[in-house]
């Protein structure tokens, strides 16, 4: 059996064979940008669920300067804003560290709990939680150049709606 010899690839079947590879990173690289967030539920008596779904269905089309994005569930309990998605979620467990030695920062009011490990990175993912309301609201902010601002506004922005619709049973100050 003899072989036939090989052609040799011509310039015009590498650049559309690279041409066609980059598509295909670009499609997979952009198909996990820009979906739906994701935002995890968790048990909920009737009252806490009422109390969140109020507090859900107040909050505002933009935080801290972020559109709100679509989330999953469409009944999620909360909301998330820009990308990287800062996210808020009503009904979250009250966080480990929170006890009533613990400091916080308070913003209109409201006292924030904010784990001493984030405060020492301002690069790192923050999670904020109003930890002395019922139900527990927390905001996720991922860590960037802008990180600090975007949780103070966030948490100022937030405040008149926790003190509206989430009783304060511990202050945190």
């Amino acid at each position: 059996m003899q072989r036939r010899p090989r052609r040799p690839e011509s310039r015009r079947t590498r650049g559309v064979v690279l041409s066609s590879a980059v598509v295909v990173l670009l499609t997979g690289a952009l198909a996990g940008c820009g979906g739906p967030v994701e935002i995890e539920s968790h048990d909920l008596d009737d009252a806490d669920r009422a109390a969140c779904e109020a507090f859900v269905a107040d909050l505002p089309e933009t935080l801290a300067d972020e559109e709100r994005v679509d989330v999953e569930p469409d009944d999620a309990l909360g909301a998330a804003y820009g990308d990287p998605a800062m996210v808020v979620t009503c009904g979250v467990p009250t966080p480990e560290g929170f006890d009533l030695t613990a400091q916080c920062q308070v913003a209109n009011g409201v006292g924030w709990y904010i784990p001493n490990e984030v405060l020492d990175d301002p690069d790192a993912d923050a999670t904020l939680s109003a930890a002395g309301n019922r139900p527990v609201v927390e905001v996720f902010v991922p860590g960037d150049g802008d990180r600090g601002d975007r949780a103070a506004a966030a948490i100022a922005e937030l405040a008149p709606l926790v003190e509206e619709h989430l009783p304060l049973v511990t202050r945190c100050d």
